[in-house]
């Protein structure tokens, strides 16, 4: 009896106006201490940088200087292998981690993994490693969520959409994109469309871009020019372009994954062993190519004015740079892969571009055009968020006029890298992680078995619809609790008939959820979910 009046009672706290409007307060709120904490980490970063380049640049064809700058370099690998192992949880970007916090798989450490990520990364700049900064942005945002689930002492599933709100509002914060934070969050770490979760997303966004508008200005990090739309005639030239994005992409990805695969056999004095192979590799780049350090913006600025350099220096700069970023991520390195991603996707896009110019005569305006493609095709076929590819391209260019054909070179991109049947980036990682990790790993950082309560709307069309509860074949530990039908709550039988647009709202366990959501997104083929859950 005590666990149903604790049931419902959650349920209306979770389906009512005014646990809506705090839910988007508490987002607001996680936006501004997300916003806070990546401001300040790319301050740390950029400072990082300039203070390598600084060194490298001064102390070149000082053959004494050079050697001592790789014995700190070995250094420096020491101590980032340290603060992994202190913290395990900040290896790689960050990203499949926050998504497996979010999915209840683990309940991270928040205070040792911002405190360590930050370090770690400001250290991975200073060594000049092929890395950027929007993976662990994400993290450090979705750790900035759970600070504040943890000082308002929600229950998990609130705490889950905080963290969301936290991956968004780093996001937003690394690109100065709101709207790449929000389509992110939502099409990558939770893959479902809520409107509670859709302004709760929303509102920690806008807050952490507000934060750092006001810090670091209003200048886009990356600045593209996007020439008034393609004509439609030359739109068969977009689908070749998707095309061979969406092959660059799958080539990336089973690149990726093979460089992690080999790293893995490097067992001995791990992982200080695996980091030592891109420090020394980031050493030599520093005195030969020091455009390929770092995220990429120096190769920005050869790619604003393409003509001046020869195409084959642009080819390079994408295999250098694409070889350089697998070393480094391949070893687990705690840094990301997204902006390197994003230069290698303008390279692509600008080579596309210089090319078809060149053969079919057409005006050399249209490669800023193809840049920006680039961007987002190869973003579609590697990560497979086409709609994130897409508005981060309408936001970095500004032009409407991008929308159309970005559009279509991320749908085609998006099939044809599926369609090689090569995982998605992030899927990948993920499904890895939760593969080599077992639950009863780290025993402090995870909770102990609870009862969640998730949300789920019956479409007019799904196998539920009219049908008596008990007539449906439920998955294992779950409890219809209660159902809320045009604003009327509900206490459901087994004779009760279930109605199309019904809200169910359903118990389960946090052990079995995964599984248990599979089936009820099936079983109800809904498209809004939102997500509550209570104690034990």
């Amino acid at each position: 009896m005590s666990i149903k009046a604790d049931t419902r009672t959650a349920a209306e706290r979770g389906l009512s106006r005014s646990f809506r409007l705090k839910i988007v307060g508490k987002g607001a709120l996680v936006g501004l201490f997300a916003g806070a904490i990546v401001t300040l980490y790319r301050l740390s970063l950029s400072n990082a940088e300039k203070l390598l380049r600084f060194i490298t640049s001064s102390i070149n064809q000082n053959y004494f200087f050079m050697a001592l700058w790789f014995v700190i370099l070995i250094l420096l690998a020491l101590i980032i292998s340290l603060l992994v192992r202190w913290e395990p949880y900040t290896a790689s970007s960050g990203i499949p981690q926050t998504q497996a916090d979010v999915a209840g798989h683990y309940d991270l450490p928040w205070r040792r993994i911002i405190l360590a990520k930050f370090i770690e990364g400001t250290l991975v700049a200073f060594a000049g490693l092929s890395m950027g900064r929007e993976g662990p942005s994400v993290q450090l945002g979705g750790m900035a969520g759970k600070g504040i689930a943890k000082l308002f002492k929600t229950k998990r599933g609130e705490e889950h959409i905080l963290v969301t709100c936290g991956a968004a509002s780093g996001m937003a914060a690394a690109f100065h994109a709101p709207l790449t934070g929000i389509m992110f969050a939502l099409e990558e770490m939770q893959k479902i469309f809520s409107a509670p979760l859709i302004t709760a997303v929303m509102a920690a966004a806008v807050m952490s871009d507000f934060f750092v508008s006001q810090v670091l200005g209003v200048k886009p990090v990356l600045s593209l020019h996007f020439v008034s739309n393609l004509p439609h005639i030359d739109y068969i030239i977009v689908i070749i372009m998707g095309i061979y994005l969406g092959v660059l992409g799958a080539v990336h990805n089973v690149g990726m994954f093979f460089a992690q695969d080999l790293y893995t056999k490097i067992t001995y004095k791990a992982p200080f062993t695996r980091y030592l192979i891109p420090f020394i590799a980031a050493g030599i780049v520093a005195f030969s190519v020091p455009a390929l350090l770092d995220g990429g913006d120096a190769i920005f600025e050869i790619i604003q004015s393409p003509f001046v350099e020869p195409l084959k220096l642009l080819v390079f700069l994408l295999i250098g740079k694409y070889l350089l970023t697998t070393l480094a991520f391949g070893s687990g390195m705690p840094g990301g892969t997204l902006f390197p991603l994003v230069v290698m996707g303008a390279l692509a896009g600008t080579i596309f571009g210089r090319v078809v110019t060149e053969i079919t005569g057409t005006s050399y305006a249209y490669v800023a055009n193809y840049t920006a493609l680039g961007i987002a095709g190869l973003f579609a076929g590697v990560i497979r968020a086409p709609i994130t590819g897409v508005v981060l391209v309408f936001e970095l260019t500004g032009s409407f006029s991008s929308l159309l054909s970005a559009v279509l070179v991320s749908i085609i991109s998006y099939l044809v890298a599926d369609h090689l049947n090569v995982d998605a980036f992030y899927e990948h990682l993920f499904a890895k992680m939760l593969g080599r990790h077992n639950r009863d790993d780290y025993d402090s950082h995870i909770h102990a078995s609870e009862k969640l309560l998730r949300s789920h709307i019956v479409s007019a069309e799904s196998s539920v619809a009219h049908k008596l509860i008990s007539e449906i074949e439920w998955p294992a530990a779950t409890l219809v609790v209660s159902i809320d039908r045009a604003g009327t709550e509900l206490i459901p039988s087994g004779n009760t008939r279930i109605e199309p647009f019904d809200r169910l709202v359903i118990l389960m366990d946090e052990k079995t959820e995964i599984a248990s959501q599979n089936i009820l997104r099936s079983l109800c083929a809904e498209d809004d979910v939102f997500d509550l859950s209570t104690d034990e």
